[in-house]
């Protein structure tokens, strides 16, 4: 059980933004299907995306990594029959996704493909994650599946055969995702197959994953609204080497640009303001403070100004966390909407905030779909808990910056799971952080 003490700080400095997990993991996973080589610049080194890099090498591929790049090697040969001739790495068949939602979600359509028997398990909170969406759907497309009383593990068997169905989207983005990466790489020639997507939540990921999906010459289906996803048969090459660079994390990025807008001036460099990425929606409330945008870095973030905000995060949930700390240094109550997308987090994430705030001095109040934050622009230290969240870890860290009294956060290496460096980032920046095994 990791410790951290923070007292109060003032911060400034240049960081470079890090990778980001939700690119890293879907270029992962594009890399194991497009075959042949991938080199990957910017690679991320958080507990997700080691998960990712395991399961496509236990899925076909080999891993190197030299002159601070990443060579991904796939055997997987795209033809214009479904994968099931593919042989597994590994002989115990077993894809470990530790913490990681996506990976899960992801992987387990994708390891339908296979025609051999694939247990797909995990660890944390991961295991108590609903997965009735695997036992609803993957069953239409010809494959079974076995779980553990409706949890992890799950023991899944294809060949996945794509057909038209229809989906509910509306508890995470990240199942859609799983089933555009397989339905991309099992089209036989000559067929046209339609995801319907009922209550798609977070479109912008789906932006990101059809993104991925086109870098790398995948067949990516046209995207009718986000309501259907139309697939149909292209000849397809995976002979060229391709060349990837990770883009900075704008998920992770936020916390340190609410840092810097409370507690000093932090410039933060590798950030792509065309991002698909979803929480790339904080720049709405950066840019009405006054900060100044560039096309790589965002600069003078502590010239924050705007006061009390509204602010729907429906389709960026990962945006709560630091958002609940600016609006603590506000005057004034704040409403963020959205709280019915952090109840399968890697905590109760709404509950985890009131809480842990509520030790700090922070009135939260849980109404309908919002959350309200009585801000007083004063934020008391406290001894706090992740409740093994990254992000309730990251916002409690970064609400310490400027509080009255230092703040001890208990089990502060859940920030691994996205975030490893943060709090020697924050270190750089100047923060007065003592970190105890």
């Amino acid at each position: 059980m990791q410790t951290v003490t923070i007292y109060p700080s003032s911060i400034s400095g240049t960081l470079q933004a890090p990778p980001s997990k939700s690119c890293m993991q879907r270029v992962c996973a594009a890399a194991l299907l497009k075959g042949g080589e991938t080199i990957i610049n910017n690679y991320g080194i958080s507990n997700d995306d080691k998960a990712a890099i395991e399961i496509i090498k236990q899925l076909g591929a080999s891993v190197i990594f030299e002159d601070n790049r990443m060579i991904i090697n796939s055997k997987i040969k795209r033809q214009k029959t479904l994968a099931k001739n593919q042989t597994l790495n590994s002989t115990f068949k077993t894809l470990n996704c530790g913490e990681s939602g996506l990976s899960l979600r992801m992987f387990a359509p994708i390891a339908a493909l296979f025609n051999e028997e694939i247990m797909l398990t995990g660890s944390g909170s991961l295991l108590n994650r609903p997965i009735s969406f695997f036992t609803e759907i993957l069953p239409q497309l010809n494959v079974n599946i076995e779980t553990n009383n409706g949890k992890l593990p799950i023991k899944i068997k294809g060949v996945l055969q794509p057909k038209n169905i229809e989906i509910d989207g509306s508890i995470s983005s990240q199942f859609t995702t799983g089933l555009l990466l397989a339905y991309s790489a099992s089209i036989p020639l000559l067929s046209k197959n339609t995801i319907i997507v009922n209550n798609l939540k977070s479109k912008p990921y789906i932006d990101l994953t059809l993104q991925v999906m086109q870098d790398f010459g995948l067949n990516a289906p046209i995207n009718n609204n986000y309501r259907e996803f139309i697939f149909q048969s292209i000849e397809q090459s995976n002979n060229q080497t391709i060349n990837y660079t990770i883009e900075g994390d704008w998920s992770n990025a936020a916390f340190l640009l609410v840092a810097g807008s409370i507690a000093g001036d932090v410039t933060i460099k590798g950030l792509n303001i065309n991002s698909t990425q979803a929480d790339k929606a904080i720049l709405q409330l950066l840019e009405s403070s006054g900060n100044t945008i560039q096309s790589s870095s965002l600069s003078n973030v502590g010239n924050w100004s705007l006061g009390y905000f509204y602010f729907d995060a429906t389709d960026c949930p990962d945006l709560f966390p630091p958002l609940v700390v600016l609006a603590a240094y506000c005057n004034g109550t704040s409403t963020i909407k959205g709280i019915s997308r952090l109840i399968h987090k890697e905590s109760n994430r709404a509950i985890a905030l009131q809480q842990e705030f509520g030790k700090m001095g922070v009135d939260i109040v849980l109404q309908d779909d919002n959350m309200i934050i009585n801000g007083t622009g004063i934020v008391k230290g406290a001894i706090v808990n992740s409740h093994n969240d990254h992000r309730i870890a990251m916002a409690c860290a970064v609400a310490a910056l400027k509080a009255t009294g230092k703040t001890t956060i208990v089990h502060a290496a859940a920030i691994n799971k996205s975030y490893p460096n943060f709090f020697e980032d924050l270190r750089k920046l100047g923060g007065n952080i003592f970190i105890e095994s």
